[in-house]
């Protein structure tokens, strides 16, 4: 009981403590940590468990520059050593995912007959949603949690991120190699490194404004 609730405490501890932020020290993050973390934010849950997600690391010259270039100029690109581009897969669905239906099945995840019926029924769901226009906003969704994952990872490694708004998607499809893909969306653009800045916690809005119980705007 002792070890979850110091486990508990931990993880609200790294959750209130990260910052987002704008400007890092030129120090390089190992690949292996860079790749682990990845890994972290990649166990992140997914509609189907598609997995409809991935994320590029750019840490090379020319890339961080052309990334550079699809943000206006903004500073995290430059002096961060790593750029993190989550990508989300709106067509994964049409893929062969049987690696994901066979690796459930081997771990004792997923009985036969589920994994067997879930390649149709995630047609099926993912059809409705081409129909009514959402398959962007699914993959995007499954890439977002992913990115908050890395994010509450990267803080217990010491390190520091900021996700990023302000980029211009063809470009930054461009500088990750996937131009003109339909099927491939931006979804968050995030630095990884060590911070050249202390940012103060801004504050949150009072738990009373934003909490409620059963329906929208009730107390609980």
């Amino acid at each position: 009981m002792q070890s979850s609730t110091t486990d508990h405490a931990t993880v609200a501890r790294i959750i209130r403590a990260r910052r987002s932020i704008r400007h890092y020290r030129p120090d390089p993050v190992a690949a292996d940590l860079v790749h682990e973390l990845v890994e972290l934010a990649l166990e992140a849950p997914s509609s189907f468990n598609l997995q409809a997600r991935s994320v590029v690391i750019v840490s090379d010259e020319q890339g961080r520059k052309a990334l550079t270039e699809a943000t206006g100029g903004q500073p995290q690109p430059q002096e961060a050593p790593v750029m993190l581009v989550f990508v989300a897969e709106s067509g994964a669905w049409r893929e062969d995912r049987g690696d994901v239906w066979e690796t459930a099945e081997r771990l004792g995840a997923w009985s036969g007959r589920f994994a067997t019926a879930s390649p149709e029924d995630a047609r099926q769901f993912h059809e409705d949603l081409r129909e009514r226009g959402l398959e962007r906003e699914y993959a995007v969704k499954d890439a977002m949690i992913a990115a908050s994952f890395l994010m509450i990872a990267a803080e217990a490694a010491g390190l520091a991120t900021g996700p990023m708004n302000g980029w211009d998607e063809a470009e930054v499809k461009r500088a990750i190699g996937v131009a003109g893909r339909e099927d491939l969306h931006i979804a968050l653009l995030m630095p990884l490194g060590h911070p050249a800045e202390t940012r103060r916690h801004p504050g949150r809005r009072d738990p009373s404004l934003t909490r409620f119980a059963e329906t929208y705007g009730a107390r609980p």
